[in-house]
């Protein structure tokens, strides 16, 4: 069974159904759980041969009406949103270097359906509390000794910085199913990237492409849908794409997502137009 799947199956059995009203909110915590994962794949760092660090702090910004609909349950949300970013770390390998928190904020820039997620990676001093998991507040504990999350105790002690040329901050690391590219992996230089747009090629040949409305941006979109500076691919192992602050947010293959890695086809939607991510090597 998925992660997300016994996700939604411990909230149907929460508070006798305290959470089928929310359920009829815009935002349903399912969305929230996909974007905790996807989050999780896009800033995914690699420190070893071991270990790959991902964040352990997040916080979802919402909608006002959201907020206030959700708000009222934030601390079982939070805890039960923590522990699918664990049972998420687990199934992928991945490592926290402190307790996981999942916090709601009230974002004012946001309309009703649309929110974005921030994370970032804090270091904690290991602690063994028993029972319990990392969640959402002051009940959140250590996880196995030797760190948190996974892999467990026996995986090398994690390093003081990252490795030298590796910056510390989380970065767009690889997506659920995608294995990061190593010393083997073919150079930015020798792949070649492109969008296409109702039939129309656009090569990318920079480290960043911005696409929007405005006669300022990179690649122009007439769509009164799309924003002035909508949003921005970034070139790199892998590419990844992110919003820019617009109206509407961005959609990529399904997901209405802030930031997502880009494989070979990826659909991106920006108002009612839909744009294909392409790359080759050679």
């Amino acid at each position: 069974m998925g992660v997300l799947k016994r996700f939604e199956q411990r909230l149907e059995g929460l508070v006798n159904g305290t959470f089928a009203k929310v359920f009829k909110s815009e935002v349903q915590p399912v969305e929230i759980a996909g974007a905790l994962q996807r989050e999780c794949d896009n800033n995914a760092t690699i420190w070893n041969r071991e270990r790959t660090v991902v964040p352990n702090d997040f916080i979802v910004e919402l909608s006002a009406p959201d907020f206030e609909r959700l708000s009222p349950y934030s601390g079982q949300l939070g805890d039960e949103l923590s522990g699918l970013v664990r049972d998420y770390a687990k199934q992928q390998r991945y490592t926290f270097m402190g307790p996981i928190k999942v916090h709601l904020e009230k974002a004012d820039d946001l309309d009703t359906g649309l929110y974005r997620v921030r994370s970032r990676t804090l270091a904690s001093s290991t602690s063994q509390a028993p029972g319990g998991r990392p969640g959402g507040g002051p009940q959140a504990v250590a996880g196995p000794a030797g760190g948190y999350g996974y892999p467990p105790a026996g995986a090398p002690p994690m390093p003081a910085a990252p490795p030298p040329g590796m910056a510390a901050g989380p970065r767009p690391g690889p997506a659920a199913g995608q294995r990061a590219a190593g010393p083997g992996a073919m150079p930015n230089a020798q792949v070649r990237r492109w969008i296409e747009i109702n039939g129309t090629r656009h090569q990318i040949s920079r480290p960043t492409l911005v696409l929007g409305r405005s006669t300022d941006a990179d690649v122009r979109i007439d769509d009164p849908g799309v924003s002035r500076r909508h949003c921005e691919i970034r070139t790199g192992t892998p590419s990844t794409i992110q919003d820019l602050g617009s109206t509407n947010g961005i959609v990529v293959d399904g997901q209405h997502t802030t930031r997502a890695t880009l494989r070979d086809g990826s659909r991106i939607v920006v108002g009612s137009t839909t744009i294909v991510y392409r790359q080759a090597e050679g």
